[in-house]
């Protein structure tokens, strides 16, 4: 017999690999915004999956946002990490990406993250 944990784990790769999936039929020639969520700190990506490279990233683990947001996480450092990626993507000339949440609910501050990236000017 299957123990919980492992359940639970076999689930949210489950879940992961459904988003993924309909990631990639949406969006073949865009960039992926990939969003990690750990109980303290949020990490954003844009990969190229064609190439196979992290084209540019934004995080509350670096030491400007620390010294902002010395907590980690919460609504206000999920819309400034938004911004910061859409700004950096925008300044590298993409424009358009696809959004991956992973296993992720869309609420909360992946919601928060993904409104205001769209308000700085990433389309998704």
């Amino acid at each position: 017999m299957e123990s919980q944990q492992r359940q639970k784990v076999r689930c949210r790769r489950a879940r992961a690999f459904r988003v993924r999936k309909k990631v990639k039929k949406v969006g073949g020639s865009y960039p992926r915004l990939s969003v990690f969520k750990s109980n303290r700190h949020l990490s954003v990506q844009l990969v190229d999956d064609a190439s196979g490279r992290v084209l540019c990233s934004a995080s509350t683990m670096t030491s400007q946002m620390k010294k902002i947001f010395p907590n980690g996480k919460g609504k206000a450092s999920a819309e400034s990490i938004g911004r910061a990626i859409a700004e950096s993507a925008l300044a590298i000339g993409v424009s358009k990406v696809v959004f991956d949440r992973g296993h992720r609910a869309y609420h909360g501050l992946i919601r928060a993250l993904a409104d205001s990236a769209r308000v700085a000017g990433l389309q998704f």
